[in-house]
């Protein structure tokens, strides 16, 4: 059964073009991992500071191995203080 994840992040106002770059640093690496079959990045229209992550992943263990990978470090690391609020969900498909 697969995973999906949505994470909702939200950066702090006048930081979203920091967090949009350190965010997009992300696709290529975590795309490549094992057990990825989605990982997309969306920002909102109408609200420049909200992105949106939108990843189905094989397994939770691999995406728990993805969550300690060296490039989540780094993006945790550059993007202190700019983000305002940060929320994950873990969901199942069903339909």
């Amino acid at each position: 059964m697969t995973l999906t994840i949505v994470a909702s992040i939200h950066a702090k106002p006048g930081h979203e073009h920091l967090v949009q770059e350190e965010l997009k640093k992300l696709v290529e690496p975590t795309r490549a991992e094992r057990g990825c079959l989605r990982y997309d990045l969306h920002q909102d229209h109408s609200a420049p500071t909200h992105f949106l992550f939108y990843e189905t992943w094989e397994s939770r263990e691999l995406w728990q191995a993805h969550m300690s990978a060296p490039h989540i470090d780094a993006y945790m690391q550059a993007t202190v203080g700019a983000v305002d609020q940060f929320l994950l969900n873990e969901m199942e498909r069903v339909a």
